[in-house]
């Protein structure tokens, strides 16, 4: 998914565009308000983050000229104004959420994931060109891409964009070796430039999550050599 992330504050924005890398988005940020708006018009991202105060144009006005061109595409503002006022004209405008500075990581992830389970749930079919949005079971397993989440039995694990990529990626070629190369491809983009230890680190972390024994994985199997692999029982 392609996030426009539109922020003067060059220490946030950058801030931002980093978190939704790791999170597994494609984003690119825009400096103001006119920026945003041609970026909006040449990309034709699938969410934008705004901020409210930006020279030139503010977001509330790039807010407007976005819904009259995209009414669906979701929008999240960000920003410093924090009076009951400012947040009733950013949800009046079509916002689908209000984030006050200073935040937090952990609830921008929150807001992004709750927003992106809503977006993905309407569409129902791809995202990113890649994305499919069926639920599908890899053993006791099911892995629900819509919601950002897989559950066994009653438990829920809410998940990263990065990591239900990785599962689908894993589950479409069962009993095969899954190379590093492949992973990096589909999960991170094949622009990326691959820290040697990136993937194992985000392997390591998803199988404490999805495992039952994450010492003898039986989803995420490491195939020595070579890369990862799902095997059907």
């Amino acid at each position: 998914m392609k996030i426009l992330v539109a922020e003067d504050d060059q220490n946030i924005r950058e801030g931002l565009v980093s978190l939704l890398q790791r999170e597994g988005y494609d984003p690119v940020g825009a400096r103001d308000g006119r920026e945003a708006l041609h970026l909006f018009d040449s990309l034709a991202p699938d969410f934008v983050c705004l901020d409210i105060m930006m020279p030139g144009l503010d977001g509330y006005e790039v807010c407007r000229q976005i819904r009259r061109k995209s009414p669906h595409v979701p929008v999240i503002f960000i920003s410093a104004k924090s009076e009951e006022i400012d947040r009733v004209l950013g949800l009046e405008l079509g916002a689908d959420d209000f984030i006050v500075k200073p935040f937090g990581v952990r609830e921008v992830v929150a807001r992004i994931r709750a927003v992106t389970r809503r977006y993905l749930t309407a569409r129902q079919d791809a995202a990113d060109g890649e994305m499919k949005t069926e639920p599908f079971r890899m053993g006791d397993l099911g892995v629900f891409p819509a919601e950002l989440r897989a559950r066994r039995a009653d438990a829920a694990v809410d998940l990263s964009l990065r990591e239900v990529k990785m599962l689908q990626l894993l589950y479409r070629h069962a009993g095969k070796v899954v190379t590093r190369d492949m992973f990096f491809d589909a999960c991170w983009g094949r622009d990326y430039m691959p820290d040697s230890r990136t993937l194992d680190q985000h392997v390591a972390h998803l199988r404490k999550r999805i495992e039952r024994d994450p010492k003898n994985p039986r989803i995420i199997a490491t195939v020595h050599g070579a890369g990862y692999r799902y095997q059907p029982d």
